[in-house]
């Protein structure tokens, strides 16, 4: 969303900003392309995941595009300020990342398809950035709501590590967390699908071209 010169350093939690007890906006109802609520709690059976891959327009659009998914919501998490706005985030000195909440129905994609969709849609290697976006909130991060989605989560990363390598890829950077304890704060209106209200917008996210196993294959032992 801008280009930053400057070298992201991720601040410590006394650095970061304290942010607020409550937000200072709301969050629009219904998801404009899925019709469903953005924010829950959410009808029985369905899961939900994290993911942060970049700018959080582009990421959101790439999984309420795929079958299954019931509804999405981009926001800021892995970080320390509470409520905090796009302002703060883009400063650098709250933690987070901008992420997609993916909430899902397993039996139509499961857990492992959305991790194929996450590998390939942005580059996992490059740290505090992505593409022309540089910022720590833009690094790449899956946060987990079960040992099984950990398990999963971990899993796909070295199995998409092997690909990548073959390919002649860098490390992958992606950071593997709980989402306890790693509150999601939902991001301002405006930020909410926000390509299906400006489908000319901006999306910066790009992937590898380098095809996830996971999905469609077993990670090898």
């Amino acid at each position: 969303m801008f280009l930053n010169h400057r070298t992201p350093v991720l601040p410590t939690p006394e650095q970061a900003l304290r942010g607020r007890p409550v937000p200072e906006f709301t969050v629009p109802s219904r998801h404009t392309v899925l019709g469903n609520p953005l924010v829950g709690p959410y009808p029985e059976g369905l899961e939900v995941a994290d993911f942060a891959l970049g700018c959080f327009w582009g990421a959101e659009r790439k999984f309420w595009q795929t079958e299954g998914v019931w509804t999405t919501l981009v926001g800021y998490q892995g970080g320390y300020t509470e409520n905090p706005t796009y302002e703060e985030a883009c400063s650098g000195l709250t933690g987070h990342t901008e992420a997609v909440r993916v909430v899902f129905d397993p039996a139509v994609v499961s857990y492992e398809e959305l991790l194929k969709l996450f590998w390939e849609s942005h580059n996992p290697t490059q740290g505090f950035r992505q593409g022309n976006d540089v910022g720590t909130q833009y690094r790449s991060a899956i946060y987990t709501h079960s040992p099984a989605q950990a398990a999963a989560a971990d899993a796909s990363r070295e199995a998409y590590q092997k690909v990548l390598t073959a390919s002649g890829h860098q490390e992958i950077t992606t950071e593997i967390l709980p989402a306890e304890g790693r509150p999601f704060w939902p991001a301002e209106a405006y930020h909410q699908q926000y390509l299906d209200k400006n489908p000319a917008g901006y999306c910066g996210i790009g992937g590898t071209g380098v095809s996830c196993p996971i999905g469609v294959a077993p990670a090898e032992g």
